[in-house]
């Protein structure tokens, strides 16, 4: 049997509160930023002698955590440094303080 999607169209607030939740939504990627937030910023390669995963994971894990906004990343060849982003870090604090409440 097929059911009929509906368009729905969702308030800014919960798209954007839905991409940070998933973006928070595997272990690796919380402690990613836990550990960013300790170091201020660093190469992808410090992360892999911090987490024993490889680098290609490290770097897809990062990929979502940027997508999402919440960490920036800087082109310094041959690496890339990435550090949170404090604005948007502060606003998924909000959101999720909201939704929480």
């Amino acid at each position: 049997m097929n059911r009929a999607i509906e368009n729905i169209t969702y308030a800014p607030m919960s798209v954007e509160l839905a991409a940070y939740a998933k973006a928070l939504s595997h272990p690796t990627r919380v402690e990613i930023l836990m550990h960013l937030d300790k170091q201020a910023c660093c190469f992808t390669g410090d992360l892999v002698d911090v987490f024993p995963i490889a680098q290609s994971t490290i770097s897809q894990h990062l990929k979502e955590l940027k997508n999402a906004g919440l960490i920036q990343g800087e082109l310094r060849p041959p690496k890339i440094k990435y550090c949170i982003n404090k604005a948007n870090w502060e606003k998924a604090r909000v959101l999720f303080n909201d939704f929480l409440k």
